[in-house]
């Protein structure tokens, strides 16, 4: 939109000079009116470029900045999935996460059928499998943190604020209640003294290669979701990691 108004100034006050020069400025000084319009083409040149590669400059450092906030909330991720899965709950106490990953071990545990004889009555036995669960072992969940910087997880890059963790429950079927989290951030945070029009562009996307929203989150508290709302785009570098 700027662009455009540019470029309409631009055309109009080349319509008013070319119309003085005809009609008010006296030939003597067509030189310097050549000079004043050269000049403005210079200036008008160097704007519209500028207004080009403004949004251009925005989304590359957009993206930076992004992808060191996400990396902190895959590690959050992850730590609460561990998390559940030694306790069977999330939690939403950040400092008490990263002492569980120092602390906490996950159980390594081996399924086998064991036979069974069990009597259905009348004197009648039946052959049966059962299957039992033992523990063979433990593992330190540190162990799969190798390599994370999960200590200064709770930061949020770029700026002197952490990460706020919820927790709740979501009725996933009648009856049924599931354990959620959900860590968010707005973008005008992590975007701050950027341009102003720009971020409010950003924080209305609506998906496709951009994150869609007013946050950029990990989980939700309205259903039982463990994902991030970013596209695929961001967990390239994941996949590379795992080849």
């Amino acid at each position: 939109m700027t662009t455009i108004l540019i470029i309409l100034a631009a055309i109009i006050v080349t319509a008013f000079l070319a119309y003085a020069i005809v009609n008010f400025i006296p030939r003597k000084l067509h030189w310097l009116v050549s000079i004043i319009l050269i000049a403005l083409a210079v200036f008008l040149i160097y704007k519209i470029n500028f207004e080009i590669s403004k949004p251009i400059k925005f989304n590359k450092e957009k993206k930076v900045k992004y992808a060191k906030v996400i990396n902190n909330l895959k590690i959050i991720r992850d730590a609460e999935v561990a998390h559940r899965k030694v306790t069977g709950k999330y939690t939403a106490d950040g400092e008490a996460l990263i002492k569980f990953i120092d602390t906490a071990k996950f159980a390594l545990t081996q399924t086998r059928n064991v036979p069974k004889t069990i009597n259905v009555g009348g004197g009648i036995t039946k052959e049966i499998e059962v299957r039992v669960v033992d523990t063979i072992g433990y593992e330190e969940v540190r162990a799969s943190f190798v390599g994370k910087d999960y200590k200064n997880m709770l930061q949020i890059p770029g700026t002197d604020q952490k990460f706020k963790i919820e927790i709740g429950e979501v009725e996933k079927i009648a009856g049924l209640k599931a354990p959620v989290f959900e860590v968010k951030v707005d973008k005008g945070l992590i975007l701050k003294g950027m341009d102003e029009n720009l971020i409010r562009q950003e924080k209305e996307a609506i998906g496709g290669e951009e994150i869609r929203g007013e946050y950029i989150r990990v989980g939700s508290l309205a259903e039982v979701s463990e994902d991030g709302n970013w596209p695929p785009f961001y967990d390239k570098g994941d996949k590379k990691d795992k080849e």
